[in-house]
């Protein structure tokens, strides 16, 4: 779980956006801007981040306020499950990534694992919808984000590094490596190999 303080900046940081996207009323304008920059100073201060920094990733986001969307393809072959070494961090994780506009959230996590693994793959079941924030993910993102995690099958292609990943592999679900833990925890991947194990069961969500 996320702290406390981080939960209530991000959702400072929801409201002033979306009234800075739609309220007509100048007044209410520069109301919005100081909760803004009260969201700012709150995350920059606990999170031992440069305020200006922080206020200038809230500025950038425009219009109504929504959750971000990152998608984890889990392929499993022969009991072991795909996965890659990041390059931001040296560790481990399920290809994936940020959703693409123009995307289904299953087109999103077939195109990451072939970017990241050079295996194609077919999406055959949505598996689990997290709420990030709900979750001992770290680090801490300002964003507020969801994680989609696909069933997939592998279906061609051959390991293949790319610039966000350095190796490509295969791991049994007890020989698990250290994991990049911004990305996927422990339990997660334990949970797909379920979901792989007994197709019929529903879609985890929080």
């Amino acid at each position: 779980m996320e702290p406390d303080w981080l939960g209530w900046a991000k959702r400072l940081q929801a409201v002033a956006q979306s009234g800075l996207a739609y309220s007509p009323n100048h007044f209410d304008v520069e109301r919005f801007e100081q909760v803004r920059q009260i969201a700012a100073e709150m995350l920059a201060k606990k999170g031992n981040a440069d305020i200006e920094e922080v206020l200038q990733l809230f500025i950038r986001e425009k219009d109504y306020a929504t959750p971000k969307v990152d998608v984890r393809g889990a392929a499993i072959r022969d009991g072991k499950i795909l996965m890659v070494k990041e390059t931001s961090d040296h560790k481990w994780s399920l290809p994936g990534g940020w959703a693409d506009i123009g995307q289904s959230a299953a087109e999103s996590a077939v195109r990451e694992v072939f970017e990241e693994s050079g295996f194609n793959v077919r999406a055959m079941k949505l598996a689990a919808v997290y709420d990030r924030s709900k979750h001992a993910h770290r680090p801490l993102w300002h964003y507020h984000i969801y994680k989609l995690f696909f069933i997939c099958e592998i279906i061609g292609g051959e390991a293949a590094i790319s610039s966000e990943t350095e190796a490509v592999d295969f791991f049994g679900e007890d020989q698990l490596p250290e994991l990049s833990q911004g990305k996927v925890l422990d339990w997660q991947i334990k949970r797909m190999f379920e979901h792989y194990r007994q197709p019929s069961l529903a879609a985890d969500f929080d």
